[in-house]
């Protein structure tokens, strides 16, 4: 089986995710994995970049952090192909997401991505693919989500179930049992309550929603965000962390820093939860079983909730399918890498809106 590594960075900006892949048409298998953080004044320069959009920035800083990324992504290929030993000479291509910064389907009708991949091509001597949303975005779709065609071919033997990302981003993959797959972002996912977090504590993430446990729910501040229009947005739909940032919150309760901040939290926490449980209940109300994947699924408060929110499904993580839920997405991109130097479709039009399935990413030899 052809070799492919898979690069991923979320919407949480925490680090890259590297996989080693086996990859067919019928199965995707993880060899190896790393996973390599941000320097701290990397991460909050592209933080500041994403969440503030209208910021002004210069072409220069914008330049900077395009290499710092590809940096960042190439070294974390050559620590993995390094692992590898022998194996990476056998590796075919990189499939490299880069770094989210600006996602505005409907406004802009643009998506960015930070990260040359020409450089990581140079670094690493394997031809890299990336800039995936592109070719889908010009078909008329909105280039997001662009996991669920992997969660299909991965996971669809297990159907009809439901795949959760809990990226920075929510987002939602419904099987159903004859293969037919839809999918989108339900809203935020961890994004909202790690910087949140940050702000009060100097935490980059609420552990296990420990510290949302020490507060309580408040029905205002929730009823004000789930009143938000794009929660009601039927699909197809897509969003990121510069539209559900701290900014948004303010929008929905002004008053927002006047509350006890253990209770905004939990309040963030609910939101997730609810958003995700109002989606399968409008858009796949028989659901059965639903698998967490992402960073959000080792957040216990959210899974318990999530549980009794929904207490006709079993809710699990897509560990007990055989994928670590830490690699899911990197291993999406190892896949669509594979797609791209075999040209086949790696996009679904029932799930961004495109007018026609297409070969996704551009390839960038050595």
């Amino acid at each position: 089986m052809p070799l492919c590594i898979g690069l991923m960075s979320g919407t949480s900006m925490d680090g890259v995710d590297a996989v080693l892949c086996e990859v067919d048409t019928t199965r995707t298998q993880v060899r190896l994995s790393a996973r390599s953080t941000y320097t701290n004044d990397l991460r909050s320069r592209l933080l500041a970049l994403q969440t503030d959009p209208d910021q002004p920035v210069s072409l220069r800083e914008l330049a900077a952090l395009d290499r710092a990324v590809a940096e960042a992504f190439a070294a974390a290929a050559g620590d993995l192909m390094r692992s590898a030993g022998d194996l990476a000479r056998e590796v075919r291509v990189i499939g490299a997401h880069g770094q989210t910064v600006f996602h505005d389907p409907l406004g802009a009708r643009n998506s960015l991505q930070l990260g040359d991949p020409a450089m990581i091509a140079v670094r690493c001597g394997v031809p890299v693919a990336a800039d995936f949303r592109r070719a889908d975005m010009a078909l008329g779709g909105q280039g997001a989500p662009l996991v669920p065609a992997f969660h299909r071919a991965r996971f669809g033997s297990h159907a009809p179930c439901a795949i959760l990302n809990l990226g920075g981003i929510a987002n939602l993959t419904l099987i159903a049992g004859d293969g037919h797959t839809h999918g989108f972002d339900t809203g935020p996912g961890n994004g909202l309550m790690d910087a949140w977090i940050e702000r009060h504590l100097d935490r980059p993430f609420d552990r296990d929603g420990a510290w949302a446990r020490t507060g309580r729910v408040n029905e205002t501040l929730l009823e004000a965000c789930l009143t938000d229009p794009y929660f009601a947005a039927p699909p197809p739909k897509s969003t990121g962390r510069d539209y559900f940032g701290l900014p948004w919150l303010v929008t929905r309760h002004p008053r927002v820093d006047e509350l006890e901040p253990a209770d905004v939290q939990r309040t963030l926490c609910e939101l997730t939860v609810l958003s995700v449980a109002s989606s399968l209940q409008r858009q796949a109300p028989q659901t059965e079983r639903l698998f967490a994947c992402g960073g959000g699924r080792h957040n216990r408060l959210l899974m318990e909730r999530l549980q009794q929110v929904m207490p006709s499904a079993h809710v699990d993580t897509t560990d007990a399918l055989g994928l670590d839920g830490d690699l899911v997405e990197a291993a999406a991109f190892a896949w669509l890498g594979w797609r791209r130097i075999e040209a086949l479709p790696g996009n679904l039009p029932a799930v961004t809106g495109a007018t026609r399935e297409t070969v996704l990413g551009g390839l960038y030899l050595p």
